[in-house]
């Protein structure tokens, strides 16, 4: 607590002491690990401690461009909004052969909004994702699944894709009122098994809050992928502006901050990250202080104040232009390392 009031972006931040008490006893989870701040191309940022990459080194690309059958309460189409439209094979394979000519293109997030059953039709675009692999093999891919079977699955580690998203959602309520879904939980478990039986490296997400704000099926989505051989776990912050109005409240940042002691203790041998989505200003700082001083693997566009956390309590840190599922480079310990193409 001493050290988190001489850091200035956070001097008027409100910590709980007991929290920050618990994350303090289980130092040993935390300081050994150097910590990622990953800031991919998908958007503009610029802190105080880091800058952005100047050049679309890491896109994410939307094959339903704003489209999405199901309109889930919680994200109503937005988050599709800053995404490269590739509507058609053809689009997505221009669209990266100009991003590797133009600007030196890493890698890219292949997404989409699903249909009704949360399934997104990727078979029509993977014979172009393998044949791109193919002649850019320095090209890392990462996709957003959604739901699916084996068959699919195997098809997208045959095409060459490095890296598999999917939520992970833990309470049969949150699927029903805020997914608009009529699906089991086990569905969402049936993906990640299938995901994980091919040797793509898979990085389920667990959005806490996804209830309306309330904190519900978190500790079962925990305990789902810890039951797998993940290569990562990433944990988002519901985002109420995104939201359907009036329907969602903003979590307290003491509940984000335990949920991330939570799952670095149940997941204790495997890479634990923050995403993109969380909410912003102070809320955001607070977030990632916690997330520095829980044992957090990453963080997707930290906030001011995150670095200098990690200095105070003698974490080591690096940066990367790349999602925060996957790596770019070789990087190494108290040192940043940018993957820029600028």
């Amino acid at each position: 607590m001493e050290k988190l009031q001489t850091i200035e972006p956070l001097e008027d931040a409100v910590f709980d002491a007991g929290l920050v008490a618990a994350m303090e006893q289980r130092a040993d989870y935390a300081l050994p690990r150097s910590v990622r701040f990953s800031t991919p191309t998908f958007k503009e940022y610029q802190s105080e401690e880091l800058q952005g990459c100047g050049k679309n080194s890491f896109p994410a690309f939307s094959i339903t461009a704003g489209g999405c059958a199901l309109n889930c309460d919680h994200c109503q189409k937005k988050i599709l909004e800053p995404m490269i439209p590739a509507t058609s094979p053809e689009m997505l394979e221009q669209k990266v052969r100009d991003l590797i000519l133009l600007q030196n293109l890493q890698g890219f997030l292949l997404s989409g909004g699903s249909n009704r059953r949360n399934e997104i039709r990727y078979e029509r675009f993977l014979p172009v994702v393998e044949k791109l692999k193919n002649e850019f093999p320095h090209l890392k891919i990462a996709i957003h699944t959604a739901l699916l079977d084996e068959t699919l699955a195997k098809s997208m580690e045959s095409a060459g894709v490095d890296t598999a998203m999917m939520d992970v959602i833990g309470a049969q309520e949150t699927i029903n009122q805020v997914y608009n879904l009529d699906r089991p939980v086990e569905d969402f478990e049936a993906t990640l098994a299938a995901l994980t039986s091919t040797s793509m490296e898979v990085s389920p997400h667990i959005v806490v809050g996804l209830h309306y704000g309330e904190i519900l099926g978190e500790a079962n989505a925990l305990d789902i992928c810890a039951r797998y051989d993940i290569n990562a776990l990433v944990l988002v912050v519901i985002m109420p502006f995104y939201a359907k109005p009036g329907t969602f409240r903003t979590p307290s940042t003491q509940d984000v901050g335990r949920i991330f002691l939570e799952a670095r203790t149940r997941l204790a041998d495997k890479k634990v990250l923050l995403g993109c989505a969380r909410p912003p200003g102070m809320h955001k700082r607070v977030t990632d202080a916690y997330a520095v001083m829980a044992g957090l693997d990453g963080i997707a566009f930290p906030a001011d104040g995150a670095v200098s956390v990690a200095q105070a309590i003698g974490r080591p840190f690096e940066q990367e232009h790349a999602c925060c599922s996957i790596k770019l480079g070789q990087t190494g310990d108290n040192a940043v390392k940018v993957a820029c193409a600028a």
